[in-house]
């Protein structure tokens, strides 16, 4: 058997309950004004207060955090394929091949680490994961010149790959700066 909906319905239903004072909030009470209020009454209603102040969080950053943890994992498959081609094809010393194996997979740990505190950082509006985030983000960019300039053999793809990771580096060190500032201010 349904029951009207509204107080009175509840209060036959015998399951009468309290309306919560601030929507929900413990301590928080709707500001509304004694009397008419519309626009015959002349009167104007009074807006709730403020219950959360402004979000800080960048979503700029947040969007390139996840973009460049996808464009990374690709980059990471990428550079290994290339580097399995380039050890089979040219003529690649052995020790340079362990080399550039060991800096690849210690930028992939570099890069999950980064990406963790970055938004972890971003999305808590806390300074230290995110500025930790943006020193790990200045070592990725380094690793990013070596594989786009010094690793023994560079091929055109190399660098085409490189060049892209870099840019988004440069940018999610301009917007993780920016970020700080916002959440220290």
């Amino acid at each position: 058997m349904r029951t009207p909906a509204g107080p009175a319905g509840r209060q036959r239903a015998g399951r009468a309950r309290p309306e919560p004072a601030g929507r929900g909030h413990p301590g928080l009470e709707w500001a509304l004004p004694a009397g008419p209020v519309g626009p015959a009454s002349g009167a104007k209603a009074e807006l709730p207060p403020r219950w959360y102040p402004a979000a800080l969080s960048s979503l700029p950053l947040q969007m390139l955090l996840y973009l460049s943890g996808t464009y990374y994992a690709l980059y990471f498959l990428a550079t290994l394929l290339l580097a399995v081609y380039k050890s089979q094809v040219f003529t690649y010393p052995h020790s340079y091949l362990v080399l550039d194996l060991t800096l690849l997979f210690l930028m992939g740990i570099l890069e999950a680490i980064r990406l963790y505190l970055g938004t972890k950082g971003n999305l808590m509006e806390a300074e230290v994961p995110l500025a930790a985030s943006l020193v790990l983000t200045v070592g990725g960019a380094l690793l990013s010149v070596y594989f786009l300039l010094w690793q023994t053999l560079v091929l055109w793809a190399d660098s085409a790959l490189s060049a892209v990771l870099l840019a988004l580096h440069g940018l999610e060190a301009v917007l993780q700066a920016v970020a700080i500032a916002a959440f220290d201010s």
